[in-house]
């Protein structure tokens, strides 16, 4: 029984250690969404459940932590634009969640100071952090935080076009760096949503995004139409002026027209400390603007000197987290979207309410599953939640409140745009749309299929494709190969610029019709499940399109990567009377559909499967992977354990980590090279 107890302690311990990693690469992931990208996938209060668990991990097991992990990053490394180092770090905030965590920070302080110590607290902005420079009163420089300790990015030009930064101070100074944080009021980021809409671009997500998308982007034309804002909430440096306290610092900067942090209350108690905790908290939705915490520091500056910085946080403030906002409403209704993907998409139409200061009254369901596991019926009493973000979320169903004539809803088996019959996805999850003539997918589907991955037709972009299928030019992806016959029509519409870049871009679609292989035309045509690899495989396994199409279940399922949902999905695809004849157009067109024997030049990787990471010594990875697949090889995008070798270039990433703890052997280029002359 001790045995037992060992080795089921042994399992627990890889499981947790498999979760930890999973953790990090996850973490990682969204923050470079975040930071990087600004486009998040996850809500603030998602991010932090997970983060927190990650640090009980590594609490526990101090040394499984990793050099990647997020708890040892302060921002994300600034990639764009002119990059600047950084004068005084821009350090973030140790995040608490609990009325017991704040009490023991202040218990702590007042512990090290004894009475003296004396409490801000403030709002924490949701915007993007960023840092003045002044000399001699002038503004000389305006950067974002970057990584938060080495550099960020010069954005001087784009801060100049925010009404509230200061350009020349009224008692200047030799030198003052300041620190603030940029943002968009809910009125401002409504504003350019709305215009977005009107001339059918993208929309943003939230205020946050916006602001950060915007302060770094490259027309200051198009920052200064946005209106966006800023708080200032530190002095980082000085010279030839010193204060004792941060309140000290707040009115030198009020006399010379700068805007710091409204709401800010001076404390000397935890109670006191909470209070004005839960005061901003109940005014989240008079504010103009988002916030997503309380800010508590010492004020003053000794003091903090005293504590100093870890080496991601300043031991002298916290920022308290607010739970989600939640409010029950009812459920009035579901509608049901088919996306540009072909994902048809439950959303729930509820009576509205105001939630982190604007009206909402729509959500998404997700998908069938979602659905029943919260088991969702119309006029369900629901819980609605939103964490930092302008879309809301079903967080339950109220149960206690269901009416008496109460039914689970579920998803027609129908597509709500074509009337075409819904398919599972690749997983079971979502339900799909594969009518390749369907209405509600066809932008996104012509996008896909000139994309670099398929067709690879230069120059034919998504505002290009929506004019063309709105003019009813494209009405399914065989048209693409018939603009030719309509040249004279897109010249004299302009629909595709003047003659000289239409006749360009025939050209193109043209030559890709003679020269796009046939495993980049079968990735072309949307089915699910079957990307760049699978129809690679695909063709190497059954040589054309047509042989794939008459291809069964179980010869499908037996081609390595394709399980049987897919092998399923696939087959149904090519049996559809709608795909048949699209199908049919296309070859009639004269794409190619079976695979060209010189594509294979050897045989001496036969049978073997490559990862390939980093940056490769005069070869692109897309030319890596041709060199593979042309000796009987293949590419692959992640390392397991049937993983044959690890082909890595400078700058490797996480890959190599895992292919070590695999036991997967690391080439160069070079022992590639090798192994292909020996054959």
């Amino acid at each position: 029984m001790q045995q037992l107890d060992m080795f089921s302690g042994l399992e627990t311990g890889n499981q947790e250690r498999e979760e930890y990693l999973e953790l990090v690469k996850k973490l990682n992931h969204f923050a470079e969404l975040y930071y990087a990208k600004d486009e998040p996938e996850i809500s603030d209060y998602e991010y932090d459940s997970m983060n927190n668990r990650l640090k009980q991990l590594e609490k526990d097991h101090p040394d499984w932590v990793v050099p990647e992990s997020p708890s040892v990053r302060v921002g994300w490394k600034a990639e764009k634009g002119i990059l600047v180092k950084h004068n005084v770090p821009m350090l973030s905030l140790q995040d608490v969640f609990s009325k017991e965590e704040v009490y023991e920070f202040v218990e702590s302080m007042c512990k090290e100071f004894g009475d003296e110590a004396e409490f801000l607290v403030e709002t924490k902005i949701d915007g993007l952090s960023m840092a003045l420079r002044y000399e001699e009163g002038d503004l000389k420089l305006a950067v974002t935080r970057g990584d938060g300790i080495t550099e960020g990015e010069d954005v001087t030009m784009n801060a100049r076009q925010i009404p509230d930064v200061v350009k020349q101070m009224k008692e200047p100074v030799p030198y003052i760096e300041i620190r603030g944080e940029v943002y968009m009021t809910r009125k401002a980021f409504e504003n350019v949503n709305s215009k977005a809409e009107e001339e059918g671009k993208k929309t943003f997500a939230n205020p946050r995004n916006c602001a950060a998308g915007t302060l770094r982007q490259t027309d200051t034309r198009i920052t200064k139409e946005r209106g966006l804002s800023l708080f200032i909430f530190n002095i980082q440096e000085t010279r030839g002026v010193t204060f004792n306290t941060h309140l000290e610092g707040y009115e030198y900067l009020k006399r010379n027209g700068v805007k710091v942090i409204e709401n800010c209350y001076k404390c000397r108690t935890a109670d006191e400390v909470w209070d004005a905790i839960t005061r901003i908290g109940e005014m989240r939705d008079e504010l103009e603007y988002d916030i997503d915490g309380a800010v508590v520091k010492l004020n003053n500056l000794s003091e903090r000197n005293k504590l100093g910085n870890t080496i991601k946080f300043p031991r002298w403030a916290i920022a308290y987290k607010y739970p989600p906002e939640e409010k029950e409403t009812r459920l009035l209704d579901v509608e049901v979207n088919t996306g540009r993907t072909g994902r048809v998409t439950p959303v729930a139409v509820f009576e509205p309410i105001r939630l982190c200061g604007t009206m909402v009254s729509r959500a998404t369901l997700h998908n069938q599953d979602f659905i029943d596991q919260l088991g969702l019926g119309l006029g369900d009493t629901i819980l609605v939640y939103k964490s930092g973000e302008i879309i809301p979320k079903i967080k339950d169903v109220v149960k206690a409140k269901r009416p008496q004539d109460w039914q689970p809803y579920k998803m027609p088996d129908m597509c709500p745009v074509c009337g075409h019959k819904l398919v599972r996805d690749e997983g079971g999850v979502d339900l799909k749309c594969v009518n390749l003539t369907c209405p509600g997918t066809l932008v996104n589907r012509v996008v896909n299929f000139v994309s670099r991955d398929c067709m690879d037709i230069k120059g034919f972009g998504t505002e290009y494709i929506r004019k063309l299928t709105e003019e009813k030019y494209i009405r399914d992806i065989a048209d693409v190969f018939e603009l030719k016959d309509r040249r004279n029509e897109l010249i004299e519409e302009k629909l595709l610029g003047l003659e000289r870049n239409t006749d360009k871009l025939l050209a193109a679609i043209e030559d890709a019709r003679i020269n796009t292989p046939a495993d980049k035309v079968l990735a072309g045509l949307g089915i699910p499940g079957v990307g760049k690899a699978t129809a690679k495989e695909l063709i190497r396994t059954f040589g054309s399109i047509d042989a794939v199409s008459e291809a069964d279940k179980e010869s499908l399922s037996a081609v390595q990567d394709i399980g049987e949902i897919s092998a399923e999905g696939i087959f149904n695809f090519f049996h559809d009377e709608g795909n048949k004849i699209l199908i049919s157009r296309l070859k009639a067109l004269g794409l190619n559909f079976a695979k060209e024997e010189s594509e294979v030049q050897g045989s001496a990787l036969a049978g073997l499967t490559f990862c390939i990471t980093g940056t490769l010594e005069g070869m692109s990875r897309s030319e890596a992977e041709a060199l593979i697949e042309s000796n009987g090889g293949k590419p692959v995008s992640s390392v397991s354990k049937k993983t044959s070798y690890l082909l890595m270039g400078a700058d490797a990433g996480s890959k190599e980590r895992k292919a070590r703890e695999l036991g997967v052997p690391i080439i160069g280029l070079d022992e590639l090279k090798e192994m292909i002359a020996k054959g």
